[in-house]
């Protein structure tokens, strides 16, 4: 790899617009293409299941049972990316080069080892996840080669969280933007010529699937390598360096361990939450897989406003902004429960007709309107919760943020869904949700006024 020579390596990096330009049109600038890149996301995530679903129901619950392996990785990619931006961010903010570049190298390195344990865990760990869950041989044998594929290719996902991730710390987020929809188109076109077997191909059904996925990730990340060395002066990639730092990496992981730990919880969740379904009918978790690709297209573009968000934040903080730092948070926030509204009124209006691109059966289509219809009100907090989250990381106090996703999880959401499904009757199971992300909302509030306070307590106190 060569480095880039537009900046040279070590010198203090001229004031980013992150510091400098309106807070409105500067975060549409940085939101706004990651918003777009990420619905493409979520349109390539329903589009598999729209296909496979043709397969068949047992297809269908095997991608729904695959996702918790899924989250995991999106876990680990997402949370070291969070580590990594909010640290990379924050030296560019405090004028400090070396560091920037030592988080972007070491970084990589990180994106690299994890791409080989979930490699490993892949191969070795995929069938007998599957048989805890079902033991229907089906749903078991497309599932295990579902997720081989997906988890034995995965340098191909950390390679696009990588560089993307890269590209948005420094606020070039079109180029990110370039990147995603790039690998998606791919992988919608290839979703129907491998699944089927069309144009000669050989039909490989559910494995064409994992097969389409993993060849859009190796694509986004090669291009995203390339923008990075070509178009990022910010920061210096070079092979030589790109090695473990332990310094780094303590600070990458003291803030994005907790995010990890976050969207790990995600995973527990969804598999007990299949459990419990299970309990009832494997149609439910048919349906319960359906709303998680239909979700996407509501909290998506969510994710993309705030990881727009996490930069601004992180950079202002580094450079003892809060005036900028609330502001940037009070439109966010804003504009992610404006958002919410929009997803809740249309899992209201029309569940049957977001339900029939998965060609449903009368049983799945019964179940599934009350469910998307119950669930999408824990919509209307969750996009506070979420902004307020990231604020929390974004400066340095991650782990408020764990706690409030543990407690929304794991001691709201699961419980309330096993007692619920003590009643015998299924629709009173989606209230879960609900209920828990009023418990969200409430921790919310408290850790971003102590997590607020406590920033600007930490500025009043620098010298000057």
């Amino acid at each position: 790899m060569k480095d880039n020579k537009m900046q040279s390596p070590g010198s203090a990096p001229q004031e980013n617009k992150m510091g400098t330009m309106a807070i409105a049109p500067l975060l549409a600038g940085m939101a706004v293409p990651i918003m777009i890149s990420m619905l493409v996301q979520a349109l390539y995530n329903v589009v598999d299941s729209i296909f496979v679903a043709r397969v068949s129901q047992d297809a269908l619950n095997a991608v729904s049972l695959a996702f918790p392996l899924q989250n995991l990785m999106i876990a680990v990619g997402g949370g070291t990316g969070v580590g990594m931006n909010a640290l990379l961010s924050r030296s560019l903010g405090e004028k400090k080069q070396d560091q920037a570049d030592q988080a972007a190298n070491t970084g990589i390195f990180v994106f690299l080892v994890s791409a080989v344990a979930f490699g490993a865990c892949g191969f070795l760990l995929a069938r007998p996840f599957f048989l805890a869950q079902t033991d229907i041989a089906a749903i078991v044998d497309y599932g295990t080669d579902y997720a081989r594929i997906c988890l034995g290719l995965s340098i191909g996902i950390f390679g696009q969280f990588c560089f993307e991730r890269l590209l948005q710390s420094t606020g070039r987020t079109v180029y990110s933007m370039i990147s995603q929809i790039a690998g998606a188109l791919i992988n919608i076109v290839l979703d129907p010529i491998l699944i089927f077997g069309l144009f000669g191909f050989p039909r490989l059904e559910v494995a064409g699937a994992a097969v389409a996925t993993v060849t859009g990730q190796f694509i986004a990340a090669g291009l995203g390598l390339f923008m990075n060395l070509r178009f990022n002066p910010d920061i210096h990639i070079r092979l030589r360096s790109i090695r473990p730092d332990r310094m780094v990496v303590r600070e990458i992981y003291r803030v994005g361990l907790p995010s990890i730990i976050m969207q790990s919880i995600g995973s527990v969740m969804v598999f007990g939450m299949n459990k419990i379904l299970m309990g009832f009918t494997d149609t439910a978790t048919a349906v319960f897989g359906a709303y998680f690709k239909l979700q996407s297209f509501i909290f998506m573009p969510v994710f993309g406003l705030n990881n727009g968000m996490v930069p601004i934040i992180s950079y202002n903080y580094g450079a003892a902004r809060l005036d900028r730092v609330r502001q940037t948070f009070r439109l966010t926030a804003a504009v992610a429960t404006v958002i919410m509204v929009a997803g809740c009124a249309a899992f209201n209006l029309i569940p049957g007709l977001l339900l029939g691109f998965f060609s449903p059966s009368a049983e799945m289509l019964s179940i599934g309107t009350v469910a998307l219809r119950v669930i999408s009100y824990s919509f209307l907090p969750a996009g506070f919760d979420i902004i307020a989250g990231s604020v929390c990381q974004a400066i340095g106090n991650p782990v408020h943020t764990l706690i409030c996703s543990i407690c929304r999880q794991l001691v709201a959401l699961l419980p309330a869904a096993w007692l619920l499904a003590q009643t015998g009757i299924l629709d009173l199971v989606w209230f879960c949700f609900p209920v828990s992300e009023l418990v969200s909302l409430v921790l919310s509030i408290l850790f971003l006024r102590k997590t607020m306070r406590a920033a600007e307590a930490k500025i009043a106190a620098l010298p000057g």
